[in-house]
């Protein structure tokens, strides 16, 4: 998979690099923007849904390795961006990207990549790759694309031991947006777009913004909400000046403990007035540590859209979609706290409730829909708790 740290000759053609903190270099074709980005290197076993993936916030200061081989195949359009804010800086493919095959397509991926200031690395064995982040765990790593092939490597190594990591960051103050905003856009339908919701007469859902996808809150719109965003670090007085019927708290990256510093005390405060409460990801995990609960940083992490996760109320198995490195402590959870979900991979905790309250959360992203409804009834059970 990769060659030693002694040799950093590139060989033939390489126009890109990935090099880890441990030295190891692994050679490949550059595509997409020229230079190079810091990150910790994942992997994600979608089968679809690549430029999701790229422009989910959840994956800032990460390089995505995606299993499936055949990446960028279908171009890009503007309809499938997640957020306009940073995602995923780079990622990483088997086969180099062929030209679009789709009549949605609006711009080749490669281009998309350029336009969006993504590194690409193609031609590399992501199969290797991937075993090696199993075994040994998400590296921090530095991917580079120069066309001419020349790249300072021991300069790069320093790079990659030198980044922090994902441990203790809050990522969500650089993520998220600054000012508040009416959010009225619904389900896209082909041919139709995004759907727009009417009327003031709805349920108001304050959603804190910590690096959130769109397309939640188009799925909140969907099951009949009026959403504002609020930025993340938006106190106490100004959401409830805003006047919720319930309050949101997205997905977003970074270390669920270090956001909570800011953000778990305007969430203890929202339970301590029985606010209706649903999390997502790391919404979800820092409900769970207003709870009492604590959280962890995972081996591998969950990325993906194949993930099958048991609901204990009634046994049911729901496929989900995954983006998290850290996880909720399931042996942690205090006794009011119930958990609702669990990995059918390796146990951890995928939701929980709180006992005497109307919050509620799961690690998972329901708005993926890669069941593909197999999780909609989140929505419509927040929703419809406002009523």
């Amino acid at each position: 998979m990769a060659d030693p740290a002694s040799s950093h000759a590139p060989p033939k053609g390489a126009s890109g690099v990935l090099v880890l903190a441990d030295g190891t270099v692994v050679w490949g074709r550059g595509f997409g923007s020229i230079g190079h980005a810091v990150g910790e290197v994942c992997f994600n076993t979608a089968m679809t849904g690549y430029q999701e993936v790229m422009t989910d916030p959840s994956y800032a200061a990460q390089i995505v390795t995606f299993t499936f081989p055949h990446i960028g195949n279908v171009g890009a359009n503007d309809e499938d961006i997640e957020s306009n804010v940073e995602g995923a800086v780079g990622c990483i493919v088997r086969e180099d990207v062929t030209l679009q095959s789709n009549f949605r397509s609006q711009v080749e991926f490669d281009e998309w990549m350029k336009r969006q200031g993504k590194i690409g690395l193609s031609g590399v064995d992501t199969r290797a790759l991937t075993r090696r982040i199993r075994e040994n765990g998400a590296p921090n790593a530095v991917i580079a694309h120069a066309p001419d092939g020349k790249f300072d490597i021991p300069a790069l190594i320093k790079q990659a031991q030198e980044w922090p990591g994902l441990e203790g960051m809050d990522l969500a103050q650089t993520i998220t947006r600054h000012e508040n905003q009416k959010w009225d856009g619904g389900a896209w339908k082909l041919g139709a777009g995004y759907a727009k919701a009417e009327g003031d007469s709805r349920p108001h859902v304050v959603a804190i913004d910590y690096g959130a996808k769109d397309n939640i809150f188009r799925n909140l719109v969907t099951a009949g909400a009026r959403v504002t965003v609020v930025p993340a670090e938006t106190s106490l007085d100004d959401i409830l000046d805003l006047k919720p019927d319930g309050v949101f708290l997205s997905n977003g990256p970074g270390d669920p403990a270090a956001t909570g510093a800011y953000a778990v005390p305007i969430i203890k405060a929202l339970l301590e007035q029985d606010m209706p409460i649903f999390g997502i990801c790391l919404g979800h995990q820092m409900l769970a540590i207003a709870a009492g609960a604590s959280t962890t940083k995972m081996h591998q992490g969950h990325r993906g859209a194949n993930h099958p996760v048991k609901r204990h109320e009634d046994g049911l198995v729901e496929i989900t979609s995954m983006n998290h490195g850290f996880a909720v402590d399931g042996t942690t959870l205090p006794e009011n706290v119930e958990e609702t979900h669990v990995s059918l991979f390796d146990g951890s905790n995928c939701g929980i409730a709180i006992k005497g309250k109307k919050a509620f959360g799961v690690q998972y992203h329901p708005e993926a829909s890669p069941g593909p409804q197999d999780s909609f009834y989140l929505f419509e059970k927040f929703v419809g708790s406002l009523v």
